[in-house]
């Protein structure tokens, strides 16, 4: 799938199923919530109003009030790609993201996986 199709998604959608797929694992969305605050600095409160507008994820990171300097310290492999290879800086907070769902889903600790 092509980097403007990814950017062109609606957020809303995409929330719902890295909530799905942390709550099928045993995780809350709480915790999601926590991971996604913690990576591009929303509040709770303003995660949930761009889950609750028409937003596209590309927006939704675009927007970003201050994606977290700590995120360079992600690694690993999403979707068959070393996420710390990744050009497009966008694409890669992105992947980002998915990569510390995948972690939360395999049940990796709050602090491993906030990188404190």
């Amino acid at each position: 799938m092509g980097n403007e199709k990814v950017y062109q998604m609606d957020f809303s959608k995409i929330y719902g199923l890295l909530v799905n797929k942390a709550v099928k694992k045993g995780r809350t969305k709480e915790e999601v919530d926590e991971v996604i605050c913690w990576l591009t600095g929303y509040s709770k409160e303003a995660l949930h109003g761009m889950a609750e507008k028409p937003a596209t994820y590309g927006e939704f990171f675009r927007n970003a009030p201050k994606m977290n300097e700590k995120r360079s310290l992600i690694k690993g492999v999403v979707c068959g790609v070393r996420v710390e290879d990744i050009e497009d800086p966008l694409m890669r907070d992105i992947r980002y993201l998915d990569k510390l769902v995948d972690e939360l889903a395999k049940g990796k600790g709050m602090d491993k996986i906030l990188r404190v």
